[in-house]
């Protein structure tokens, strides 16, 4: 058996330029890939973006409501959350929001050694900004 090389998360973004926008943009991740296709549809269009190393978090119900009440204070989280590690967690939350996200909650120190903010993103999915400021 062989492990995966790459993990991929595919978000299905209506407003592909909004979402451009927040995670491009206002977020820097990279361009590594740009494809459109014409379809009957439209023109098909996938823009692949660079995240750094990428990583795959379980958690069960306990620590998924544990999470929520560190960050957030209440009961937010959906069955997926993204996570970015950035280098400052209150300017790329800045940046993020002049994008186009909602806040749910500040950046909040965690008992794990990052400061987390949660933000609502345009394509409907969850996202906390991290910045680690101390060895996990």
């Amino acid at each position: 058996m062989t492990a995966p090389l790459q993990l991929r998360l595919v978000l299905h973004a209506p407003d592909l330029e909004e979402a451009l926008a927040l995670f491009r943009d206002a977020l820097g991740m990279p361009v590594s890939l740009d494809l459109s296709t014409p379809t009957d549809e439209g023109d098909a269009r996938v823009v692949v973006l660079e995240a750094g190393r990428a990583t795959l978090e379980l958690v069960n119900t306990a620590q998924r409501a544990h999470i929520d009440a560190l960050e957030v204070g209440r009961p937010v989280a959906r069955e997926v959350r993204l996570a970015l590690q950035v280098d400052d967690a209150a300017a790329a939350s800045a940046a993020a929001l002049a994008a186009g996200a909602e806040q749910v909650a500040p950046p909040t120190r965690t008992p794990w050694g990052s400061l987390n903010a949660r933000l609502e993103t345009p394509v409907g999915v969850q996202l906390t900004l991290f910045e680690q400021v101390e060895e996990e």
